[in-house]
Order: structure tokens, then C-alpha cells, then sequence
């Protein structure tokens, strides 16, 4: 299987250039035969590159420490669970996925436009081919290959990282590359667009699943890797503006800005422009974020690359794509014209407009504070940081007047808001979110920030709230229907806007989460056996929490595990028990520095997080000494932290349900189909 593997990949590059050339020329010729092939080999290197990353995978599985990509990312100790994530664990793997993610969603794409929007295929066809063929050369010519072979076999390997041998690790890389590649569908039907004439808001209408499912897989793999950084990294936090974080945002951002804006495009036929540029923004930022994590560029803990050819590669393949894709912008402006203007500040236009400006602001003030490091050091020679300070001043004001606009931007009226419009959609929102703020205030929550973002969310909840119950009240009336059954038959009904509702509910529980930093609690204190240490919570409860002692063990073969040192303490709640909890350093036979395992107790509105900092005589632990008990202890009181990750559960929730069809939509399209004659591939 792995020999099969690495023949399939070179096979795969004559395959994609000749799908390539053969796309544009069919599309320009108008040729069936040609644009059928095209399509056709795009199924071919879905089935070549599957063979390739089964390869790897058999190789890993197979303890082939003859090939580099194995022995660096594996030993025999491995868990089996690993082994098979040793696919997208590394620089050359990943690559790999990549381009086999982009291979199955550009094979589903054309088995879904076989009979229908035949002028657009070809030329899609050849992009995405246009596209595959750029990672297969990449893999077979830029020293990344995953099938490159050792001059000897070590008797073992390297290892996984133990910062890697995480469930929540595992499966975020594959999520945000699930996202990064479904993306490149909506790009290659822009271009096609551009190339075909067709600059209606048809390209649109049939790349918004594909737009959507893309944003859902960057959402959740986003969430995912913030899980990972609060449970694996043992410092506390959950988002650190690492620079491949930061890469991972950018396309989110620039997508979510995308899907705002095209539905001013389908509803009012304007900004055809700057739909345009999102898309070719979109894909080139999911390009440089791939990039970013695999050039080795910019250290970061996510960074996993060696040497820097690659990134001159990647550079020189995005100046192609953003050049080739202004000159057929500009070809095509002509027809790119807006058909209506915006007519009031005071609009849904307006909102929607001013929502993609400071998306972009934020897309803009990330995307600089990444590379200016990069940027000061080959300008200057000395090396800048620019760290969480700058980008946390930035971009919260830009957040809060996000929040604010996730609520305005749905209920105000097209074109011209009325006095009665605002008056009416906003009133209520207003009050209740001024109350609530001053309820808060009383009660002691003070601080600016953290009081304007909870003040602004109720503002959104509101509103959303008096649309669910607006909408289900009018069908229960003229139905004759249940509460729950009109709620659910106004939602089937039109799953894009009430999906997107909902959406909006998730981002607002994790907005508010966020503003729960301003009250955390960090406590620290040196501890022997019998010690204890109090902490005070925001919500006015007190922890006590007693150190019982240190347990030290060594030589456990497990997930190459060298040595652990667990320190157990219980912990009361004004006075009630609630059990023990442990926090953990660990050394790995694969690594040089000391891990930490944290502990954390997680209730509805906060989580008691225990970091066991350092243990003071280490050596006398490993003996057994029973003196040796001294230890640092952290203890953080995290208020609201699990309203992210039930935030992001809605947010996925809602996307999901905009994402599924309705069954009336279903039904059009299958008696279209049905009606529709075989067209011969390549013939509008």
C-alpha cells in the first residue's frame, strides 16, 4: 500500500495539468469532449490522492521508520489513534490532507453540476485542477514529500509531540482544513464567473452552501483549537493571538463579511465588486493560513515546519492568483456595475455595509499585527513581538460594534428605515438592555468593558427573542397551530434567516464569555501538605482548597510518558465538599521541557482551574523522599468560560440549520432535475 501510495501521488500531477488544460480550453471552446474529461480527471485525482494519504497512514501504522515523515512523528509507543492523526501532524502530511480534502469537495461539486450550470464547469473544473496541481507540485518538488526515505531505519522514532496527543487536537486541524478547502469551491465559481460573463448573482446562489459550509467547519475548528490552548497548553487561557490562530481568524472573518454582503447583492443587485474581492480575500487568506503554519516563517505552537523554500513557493503562488485575479476584476468592471444605491444611512444596506467595513478593519488589524514582526525584522535586523495587548485594544471596540450590528443588521428595513420602523424593532431592545446593565451595575459588576459587551448582548437576545416570538405567534394564529409545532414550521420554513438567528445567539453567549475575563481570579502560593489556600469568587462564594500531597511515578511506557508528578488537593465551596482534584507535570521521553496537566472543575457559570507551576525538589520526589512535598500552586476562578463552548454549540447548531435544505426547496429541485433533458458535459 505504501509503494501504491507514493506511485499515486506522481501519477497525480500529469492528471491535474491535464485537467487543467483542458477545463479552460473546453470552457473557451465550448467543447464537450474536453470539459468531460476535465471533470472526469478530477474524480481520478480524488481516487490518487486517497491512495497517497492511505500510504501514509499504512506507514505510520506499520512503524515505517525508514521513511522521515514516520520517524519524525511517530514511535512504536504511539497510540494507534495518533498514528492515523500522524496524517495532518505534520508539514508534509498535512499538505497532503489538504489537497485530498480539496480533491473529495471539488469530486462532489462535479457530481453535483452534472446536468445543470454547464457554463460554468469547465472553468470551475480547471481551477480547482488549476489548484491541486499547485499542492502536488509542492509535495513531489519543494523537499516536503511524505514518502521521502531515510538513508538507514532507526530502530524507533521520534515521536507525537505530547502537546499534540490531544482529542481536541486530533480532530480541530481536520476541521479548519475542512473549512479552508470547502472554500475553494465558492472561489473557483467566482472566477468561472469572471470568465464566462455570468457576473449575475447566480455564482452566488450556487456557492452558498458551499460558503456556509465552510464558515461552519472555521467556526467549529476555531472553537476546538480555543478548547485545546484551555485544557492542553497548562497556562490558563484559551486564546493567545498566537499567529496561527490569528491565520485561522482572518479567513473567518473575511468569509463572514462575505456572507453578509451577498445578500445585499441578491436582494438589491449591488456591491457585485466587492463580493467579488471577498471571495478572492477569503481563499487567499485560507491559502496563507496553510501557509503561515508550514513555513516555519513565524515561530508559533501550532508551527510545524523545518525550512523556509516552501513559504517562497506559497508567495509566489498567491502573487499569481491575486494578480491573475485584479486583471480579470478589472476586465469585467464594466459589468460588475451595482444596480441600486444605497439610499439612507438609516438602511439594512447601510448596516450590512458598515458590518463587512469593520470586518475587514479587524481582518486588517490582525493580519498586520501577525507579520509585523516579520516585516520590522527584515527591515531593521532586530527582532519585534507584537503581542496580546495590541491586538486585544484593537480589536475589542471593533467586537462590541460587531455584537451591536448582529442585532440591528436583521430587523431594519430595507432600503429607508422609517421613524416608525426604529421605533418599533428597537424600543424594547433598548430599555431592556439599559435595565439590565444598571441591574448589573448594582449588583457589583463594574467594569466598563465587560458591562457595555453584556449590556449590548441583552440588546441582541432581545431582539432576536421578539422575532422567534413574533413570527411563531403569526403561524400559531393563521395555522391554527401549537407553540412548538409553529415554531418549528416557521423555522423549516425558511432555515437561511432563522438559522442565522440563531447563529447570532452563539455569538452573543460567547461574546459574553469573553467580558467574564475582566473578573478572573489568579491566586498563587508556595504549598506543603495541610496547607491551604482560599480564593474568593466573583459570584460571592469562597473555594478553600488543601493541598494533600505529591504522587510521583516514572517509567510508564504509556503515550511515552518518562515521568509524572500529580498533586492532589480538595477542595470545599463555603464549607460543602466537592471532591479532590489534580493537577499534573509530566515528562515525555519525546520531549526536552516539562508538560503541565491541569485540572479543572467546571460548573454553569465558572470553572475552578488548578496549575501545579513547579514542584520544588524534584529528584527527591522521584526517591520518595517524603520531605520532598513542596510545590507552587496557581489557582484561577474563570467566570463564564463554559458559555463558550455552549456558544459554540449554538453557533454550529444554527449554521447546521441553515445549511439543511427545506423539503419544499428539495422537491423544486428534483422536479427540475426530472424535467431537465442530459446535457452533454460542456453545453449550456
Amino acid at each position: 500500500m505504501i509503494t501504491l501510495g507514493e506511485f499515486a501521488l506522481w501519477i497525480a500531477l500529469p492528471v491535474t495539468i491535464w485537467g487543467m488544460v483542458l477545463g479552460f480550453v473546453g470552457g473557451r471552446t465550448q467543447r464537450g469532449d474536453l470539459v468531460l474529461s476535465a471533470e472526469r480527471s478530477v474524480y481520478a485525482v480524488t481516487f490518487l490522492l486517497a491512495l497517497a494519504s492511505a500510504g501514509v497512514i499504512a506507514a505510520f501504522l506499520g512503524d515505517r521508520f525508514e521513511y522521515w515523515y514516520v520517524a519524525s512523528y511517530s514511535n512504536r509507543e504511539l497510540e494507534t489513534f495518533y498514528k492515523v492523526a500522524g496524517l495532518w501532524a505534520g508539514q508534509r502530511g498535512s499538505l497532503l490532507f489538504w489537497a485530498v480534502l480539496l480533491s473529495v469537495f471539488s469530486s462532489i461539486t462535479m457530481a453535483m453540476n452534472r446536468r445543470r450550470n454547464r457554463e460554468f464547469m469547465p472553468y470551475v473544473a480547471g481551477v480547482l485542477q488549476t489548484i491541486l496541481a499547485f499542492f502536488v507540485i509542492v509535495l513531489l518538488f519543494a523537499d516536503v514529500n511524505p514518502f521521502e526515505r531515510l538513508g538507514f531505519t532507526p530502530a524507533n522514532g521520534q515521536g507525537l509531540n505530547p502537546q499534540l496527543q490531544n482529542y481536541w487536537m486530533s480532530i480541530h486541524p481536520p476541521t479548519l482544513y475542512l473549512g479552508f478547502t470547502a472554500f475553494t469551491i465558492p472561489f473557483a465559481f467566482a472566477v468561472a464567473a469572471l470568465l464566462n460573463g455570468r457576473l449575475d448573482a447566480r455564482w452566488i446562489q450556487l456557492t452558498r452552501k458551499w460558503t456556509l459550509l465552510s464558515w461552519f467547519f472555521l467556526s467549529v475548528g476555531i472553537i476546538l483549537g480555543m478548547r485545546w490552548a484551555y485544557e492542553e497548553l497548562g497556562w490558563g487561557g484559551y486564546w493567545f493571538w498566537d499567529p496561527v490562530e490569528n491565520a485561522s481568524l482572518l479567513p473567518w472573518l473575511t468569509a463572514t463579511a462575505f456572507l453578509h454582503s451577498i445578500m445585499i447583492q441578491e436582494n438589491r443587485g449591488m456591491l457585485k465588486v466587492w463580493n467579488m474581492s471577498l471571495v478572492l480575500l477569503t481563499f487567499l487568506l485560507t491559502v496563507f493560513a496553510t501557509f503561515l503554519t508550514r513555513s516555519g516563517l513565524i515561530e508559533s505552537v501550532h508551527s510545524f515546519a523545518q525550512e523556509l523554500r516552501i513559504a517562497y513557493i506559497f508567495l509566489s503562488f498567491m502573487g499569481l492568483v491575486l494578480g491573475g485575479s485584479i486583471v480579470l476584476i478589472v476586465y469585467r468592471l464594466p459589468s460588475l456595475q451595482s444596480e441600486n444605491r444605497i439610499e439612507s444611512f438609516l438602511s439594512r444596506e447601510s448596516a450590512f455595509l458598515f458590518n463587512n467595513l469593520i470586518l475587514l478593519g479587524a481582518a486588517f488589524a490582525v493580519f498586520w499585527g501577525t507579520i509585523f514582526p516579520l516585516v520590522a525584522e527584515g527591515v531593521t535586523g532586530q527582532a519585534v513581538s507584537v503581542g496580546p495587548p495590541f491586538f486585544q485594544k484593537v480589536n475589542f471596540p471593533i467586537g462590541l460594534a460587531l455584537l451591536a450590528l448582529a442585532g440591528i443588521g436583521p430587523v431594519i428595513a430595507w432600503r429607508r428605515a422609517t421613524r416608525r420602523n426604529l421605533q418599533k424593532n428597537f424600543l424594547t431592545p433598548v430599555v431592556t438592555a439599559v435595565a439590565a446593565a444598571a441591574a448589573l451595575w448594582l449588583m457589583g459588576a463594574r467594569h466598563p468593558l465587560a458591562l457595555t459587551t453584556w449590556g449590548i448582548g441583552v440588546f441582541v437576545l432581545v431582539i432576536i427573542a421578539t422575532e422567534f416570538w413574533k413570527g411563531t405567534r403569526a403561524r400559531a394564529r393563521i395555522e391554527g397551530e401549537g407553540v412548538a409545532r409553529a415554531l418549528y414550521h416557521l423555522v423549516a420554513r425558511n432555515r437561511r434567516r432563522w438559522g442565522g438567528y440563531i447563529v447570532h445567539v452563539g455569538m452573543v453567549m460567547v461574546f459574553m464569555a469573553f467580558a467574564g475575563a475582566a473578573y478572573n481570579v489568579d491566586v498563587r502560593q508556595h504549598m506543603v501538605p495541610g496547607d491551604t489556600v482560599t480564593v474568593s469568587s466573583p459570584f460571592g462564594h469562597e473555594y478553600k482548597l488543601t493541598y494533600q500531597g505529591l504522587s510521583v511515578s516514572s517509567g510508564r511506557a504509556q503515550r511515552n510518558l518518562l515521568w509524572q508528578a500529580i498533586a492532589l488537593v480538595s477542595v470545599e465551596e463555603d464549607g460543602r465538599s466537592l471532591g479532590n482534584m489534580t493537577t499534573e507535570k509530566r515528562m515525555y521521553t519525546t520531549s526536552e521541557q516539562w508538560m503541565t496537566e491541569v485540572g479543572i472543575r467546571s460548573s454553569g457559570l465558572e470553572d475552578l482551574y488548578l496549575i501545579l507551576s513547579a514542584v520544588d525538589d524534584l529528584q527527591g520526589a522521584l526517591n520518595a523522599d517524603s520531605s520532598a512535598q513542596g510545590i507552587d500552586l496557581q489557582v484561577l476562578v474563570k467566570p463564564l468560560v463554559g458559555w463558550i463552548w455552549l456558544g459554540g454549540l449554538i453557533l454550529a447548531g444554527g449554521s447546521l440549520i441553515s445549511l439543511w435544505p427545506s423539503s419544499e426547496r428539495r422537491r423544486l429541485e428534483a422536479r427540475r432535475e426530472e424535467a431537465e433533458e442530459p446535457v452533454p458535459a460542456g453545453v449550456s
